[in-house]
């Protein structure tokens, strides 16, 4: 069975695109938010109760939940009687490029929720424009190739598993996919946006924050930016949940020696 979640809600086309083409490959049902909750990242709904509801997407029955993406997937994990083979989540109105998107992606967050409790996880996220990346309940032919090759990279992970060492995959779809477009391993760049405020007055003459941010140019060969941006290819993203894996060797290992003395 294959478990979808995404955080664009039920209305969104690239999840109905991703439910219709893995329910191709095998029984398929879906655990999401019940509306929007991008930017969610892997945030816990514990100061109030959680409500669920079972709907059909697709002709696939799943279940809307009140909570965060994070919330759905750990639910699905308990209420499930049969357990997923796969996570799945997506496909994002909006590509979750660059460690900047990474970190606080709902879609991203709720594959990341599917590694941590054993479950191959792949996240997908898809550029699109401006008014679309809000408004998840626009309508869009535009995520058909994409949900075309996110059934033949779950395929692929459900007959071969993931490499040692990855716990998910993040992949991300350029504006315009066709059959000819390319496909490329990469790296997370590193930084992606210039963050800035944009300070507002309400009707009562009170201070308001619009915190938003302009992407930079530029990315770094080999990241997953620079195949979306410059290259116009699709990125795929190999990743570890386990921050704290770094080797400790050379600078590092004297680095390490001289803070412990000085604790």
């Amino acid at each position: 069975m294959i478990l979808i979640s995404n955080d664009d809600g039920p209305a969104s086309p690239g999840l109905k695109s991703l439910i219709r083409e893995l329910s191709k490959i095998d029984d398929t049902t879906f655990f999401i938010p019940e509306g929007p909750r991008s930017g969610s990242s892997m945030s816990l709904t514990f100061h109030k109760p959680l409500r669920v509801r079972e709907i059909e997407v697709e002709g696939v029955k799943g279940h809307i939940v009140s909570g965060s993406p994070a919330d759905a997937v750990l639910l699905a994990n308990i209420m499930l009687d049969k357990k997923p083979s796969v996570v799945a989540t997506g496909i994002n109105l909006g590509d979750n490029s660059g460690l900047q998107d990474i970190y606080t992606s709902g879609t991203v967050a709720g594959a990341v929720q599917g590694a941590l409790l054993g479950y191959p996880a792949i996240a997908f996220s898809k550029m699109t424009s401006d008014e679309n990346i809000l408004f998840p309940w626009t309508e869009s032919a535009e995520f058909q190739e994409p949900a075309n090759v996110a059934g033949k990279i779950v395929r692929f992970v459900i007959d071969r598993g993931l490499p040692q060492g990855v716990h998910l995959l993040n992949v991300n779809f350029p504006v315009i996919v066709t059959q000819s477009t390319r496909a490329k391993v990469t790296r997370a760049s590193f930084s992606k946006y210039k963050h800035y405020i944009d300070r507002r007055l309400d009707p009562r003459g009170r201070e308001y924050l619009w915190l938003w941010g302009n992407r930079t140019a530029n990315y770094p060969e080999g990241t997953d930016a620079h195949a979306l941006y410059d290259d116009k290819e699709i990125s795929i993203t190999p990743m570890t949940i386990d921050m704290s894996s770094v080797q400790i060797q050379g600078d590092m290992s004297s680095w390490i020696k001289d803070l412990v003395e000085r604790i």
